[in-house]
């Protein structure tokens, strides 16, 4: 008995030695195989995440961020000019967002006058843009996406004309009616009522009509807050639908501007809503 258990216990030594060796000659025959198992599921994973981020580039842009870029806008004979440069005085380099380097906003202190400019670059850090603007004062914000640096979105106020006007004197009233017609062609924006850190889904029916690809999506929502402080920019959460998914994060009136292009020409649809706790 004592020695069939002997017999016993050498045979699984040796069975497990053998099996032990057996992969061991294995693995180092195939050294990468568990490698391109891992590669391929990261991979997979990072097409996933890069699917994901295009629809929120430059999304959502706040003053979270601490700039390492500071941009400078001026107005002087029907031209914008924007400068920039970085934290130590050098000419950023723009990474393309959208199929442009840089979408340039600019709105009038009532936030009644809105454009959505893309200027152009005429030099070292310099960028132009032709716009006809009325005297008035205003507010640009200029979405970029510099290369290697940190770089947050805020207001910069300039002014045309001798007129100038304050912001937050606009005495904005939240909409009613979520329906606007531009141009013949009618969009209504339908959500759930808007709350303060919540997420909030912007679906615009488009009443059958699909808009025509403007800057690599089917649409473009920027939002301000009345105090023209708070800037958002929006994107759809995916390539085939009008659907926009944003937050606020204080309670407020806010205006938006949802941009569509139809038979080759831009829509702007404003609407006013208000955030509540």
């Amino acid at each position: 008995m004592k020695r069939s258990i002997m017999i016993w216990t050498i045979s699984a030594v040796v069975y497990l030695g053998v099996v032990i060796a057996g992969y061991s000659l294995y693995a180092n025959m195939n050294p990468k195989t568990g490698e391109h198992i891992n590669h391929a599921v990261d991979q997979k994973e990072e097409e996933n995440m890069n699917h994901q981020s295009s629809h929120h580039e430059h999304g959502n842009q706040g003053t979270n961020t601490a700039s390492e870029v500071t941009p400078k806008v001026s107005y002087a004979n029907g031209v914008i000019t924007i400068e920039l440069k970085d934290k130590n005085n050098h000419f950023p380099e723009l990474e393309v967002s959208h199929e442009k380097y840089m979408h340039f906003i600019v709105v009038s202190s009532d936030l009644k006058e809105y454009h959505h400019l893309h200027p152009e670059k005429k030099g070292d850090g310099i960028y132009q843009q032709k716009v006809s603007l009325v005297g008035n004062s205003y507010k640009a914000f200029v979405d970029i996406k510099p290369k290697g640096l940190q770089y947050s979105v805020t207001p910069i106020e300039f002014h045309v004309g001798e007129t100038h006007h304050e912001h937050g004197d606009n005495d904005l009233v939240a909409d009613t009616d979520f329906t606007k017609t531009i141009n013949g062609q009618t969009v209504e924006l339908t959500t759930k009522p808007f709350k303060v850190n919540k997420e909030i889904t912007l679906n615009f029916d488009m009443k059958g009509v699909k808009p025509d690809p403007y800057l690599g999506a089917l649409g473009h929502v920027v939002v301000l807050d009345e105090d023209g402080k708070k800037y958002i920019h929006v994107h759809p959460v995916s390539d085939d639908k009008t659907v926009f998914d944003t937050q606020f994060d204080k309670p407020g009136i806010y205006k938006l501007w949802a941009e569509f292009k139809f038979g080759g020409k831009v829509n702007v649809y404003p609407f006013v809503i208000e955030v509540k706790e």
